[in-house]
C-alpha cells in the first residue's frame, strides 16, 4: 500500500466484494472529480496482512469504514466518512450533520446495524 502521498492525499480502505460498497465509491469519485481533493482507493479484500501492517485489524476493516489521511493518522467509522464527505463541497452540510452530538450515535448504531446485516447476508461473518 502506498506509503507516499501527496499533502492532501486520502488512503481509503473500502469493501470492494461489496457491490453497494462499489457503488458509492463510484458516486464518491463522481462528486470528487469536481474537486481538487486526492483520493487512493484500497480494496481490502485479501489484504490481511497488509492491513494488519498498518495497525488496522481485518475484521474490524470489514464491519467499519477506514481512512487514512496524509500524515498516517487512521479514521474509522464516522470520523472516516466525515472527513472523506467534508472534502466535497455538495456533501459537507451532511458531513457536518452526521457529527452533530445528538445525530451522530444514531447514525452510528444505523450504520453498524447496516454494515451486520450486510455480511451476515452474505455470510461473511
Amino acid at each position: 500500500m502506498a506509503m507516499t502521498r501527496p499533502r492532501n492525499q486520502l488512503t481509503v480502505f473500502y469493501d470492494g466484494a461489496c457491490p453497494t460498497c462499489v457503488r458509492d465509491r463510484a458516486w464518491y469519485e463522481g462528486l470528487q472529480a469536481r474537486t481538487d481533493a486526492s483520493v487512493e482507493w484500497v480494496d481490502i479484500t485479501g489484504r490481511d496482512a497488509a492491513l494488519r501492517e498498518l495497525g488496522i485489524d481485518p475484521g474490524a476493516a470489514l464491519r467499519e469504514l477506514h481512512v487514512m489521511d496524509a500524515a498516517g493518522t487512521i479514521h474509522r467509522e464516522l470520523d472516516a466518512y466525515i472527513l472523506l464527505m467534508s472534502r466535497v463541497p455538495r456533501l459537507r452540510p451532511l458531513a457536518w450533520l452526521i457529527g452533530l452530538p445528538g445525530i451522530r450515535p444514531l447514525v452510528s448504531w444505523g450504520y453498524r446495524r447496516w454494515v451486520l446485516r450486510r455480511l451476515r447476508a452474505t455470510h461473511r461473518i
